[in-house]
C-alpha cells in the first residue's frame, strides 16, 4: 500500500508539472524557464547521489548513451514542453503527453525487440481515436510541427525516445545515477541555448516566482525522480506505468480550478478513451501461479 501511494503522489505531481509550468511561463522565457529547472533538479541529484555515497565514475560506453540522453530527454523534450505550453492549454498537452506509454512501447519493439501484443494494437488504437477528438475538436485534425500542439507531439516522441535509451542505459549503470548525469548534461546543454534564443531575459523576478519554479523543479524532477526509481523496482515498469494515466486529469482539475480553464465534454471524452486505451496496451495480467507472484507474495508476508 505504501508503495502504492508513492506512485499516486508521483503521478499527482507530474500531472501537476503542466499548471505549473502554465503559471510559470507568465513570467519566465519558455527555455529560460527550461534551464533554470534542470539547474535546481541537477544540483539536488548530484547532492543526493553524493550525501548517499551512490558517485560512479563514467565509462565511454555510458556517455554514448548518456549524450543522446540529455539531448533527446532534457534539451529537445524540456524545451519542447515548456515551448508548446505557451500556446495550448494544460489539458490537451497533458493529453497528447498522455499517449508516450503507447509510443514507448512501439519503440521498444523497433530498437529493444520487446513483444508488442494484439491488445496493444487495439489499446492503440483507441488512445489515438481519443487524441483525435481532444485535438480536432470536432473541425478536422490540422496539425503543424510549429503550433503548439506540433511541438507538444515532438515533446511526447522525445519523451517517448529517451524512455528507450533510459533502458539501455540502466543495463549498465543505476537508475538514479543514470537520471542525475543525464540532467546535469542536459542543463549543460540548454543554458547556452537558452542564452542565443532568448538573449534578454530579465532577472528581476520576484521572490514568489523563484519559490515556486525552484520548489516545482524540487518536488517534480528531483524528488519524484528518486521516490519513482525506487518504487518501480518494488511493482515493475508495467504496474508503475498505469499510474502514468492519472496525469490527464490531475491536469484537468488543477487546470479549471487554478487556471480557470474550461473543460469541454470532447476533452471528456478523449480523454476517457486515451486512458482506456493506455491501460488496455500497457496492464499486464501475470499468471496466478508465477514464479514472480510467489515470491511477491513471500515477500508481503
Amino acid at each position: 500500500m505504501r508503495t502504492y501511494l508513492l506512485l499516486l503522489l508521483c503521478a499527482t505531481l507530474y500531472g501537476s508539472n503542466f499548471i505549473f509550468g502554465s503559471l510559470l511561463l507568465q513570467e519566465f522565457p519558455a527555455i529560460h524557464l527550461s534551464a533554470y529547472r534542470l539547474a535546481v533538479s541537477s544540483v539536488f541529484l548530484i547532492g543526493y547521489l553524493i550525501l548517499s555515497r551512490r558517485m560512479i565514475r563514467l565509462t565511454s560506453g555510458d556517455i554514448i548513451y548518456l549524450i543522446p540522453l540529455a539531448l533527446i530527454g532534457m534539451l529537445l523534450h524540456q524545451v519542447s514542453f515548456f515551448t508548446g505550453l505557451q500556446t495550448i492549454d494544460a489539458t490537451t498537452a497533458s493529453l497528447i503527453l498522455s499517449l508516450s506509454p503507447i509510443v514507448t512501447a512501439l519503440l521498444a519493439r523497433l530498437f529493444l525487440k520487446e513483444p508488442f501484443t494484439l491488445r496493444m494494437v487495439v489499446g492503440s488504437l483507441v488512445a489515438l481515436i481519443g487524441v483525435f477528438f481532444v485535438v480536432s475538436q470536432g473541425r478536422g485534425l490540422h496539425v503543424s510541427l510549429t503550433t503548439g500542439m506540433g511541438i507538444m507531439f515532438i515533446c511526447m516522441l522525445a519523451f517517448s525516445g529517451s524512455t528507450i535509451l533510459m533502458r539501455k542505459l540502466t543495463e549498465k549503470m543505476d537508475a538514479l545515477g543514470a537520471t542525475a548525469y543525464s540532467t546535469l548534461l542536459g542543463c549543460m546543454l540548454v543554458f547556452p541555448v537558452a542564452a542565443w534564443r532568448e538573449p534578454h531575459e530579465q532577472s528581476s523576478h520576484s521572490l514568489g516566482w523563484w519559490v515556486l519554479l525552484i520548489g516545482s523543479a524540487l518536488l517534480i524532477q528531483g524528488l519524484c525522480a528518486i521516490i519513482w526509481n525506487n518504487q518501480i523496482r518494488k511493482v515493475g515498469a508495467a504496474k508503475a506505468s498505469v499510474f502514468l494515466n492519472l496525469q490527464p486529469f490531475v491536469a484537468m482539475l488543477l487546470g479549471y480550478f487554478m487556471l480557470g480553464t474550461p473543460v469541454t465534454f470532447t476533452q471528456v471524452g478523449g480523454s476517457t478513451l486515451i486512458v482506456c486505451g493506455v491501460v488496455l496496451s500497457t496492464l499486464q495480467r501475470l499468471p496466478k501461479n508465477s514464479s514472480y507472484n510467489k515470491q511477491l507474495r513471500i515477500n508481503e508476508g
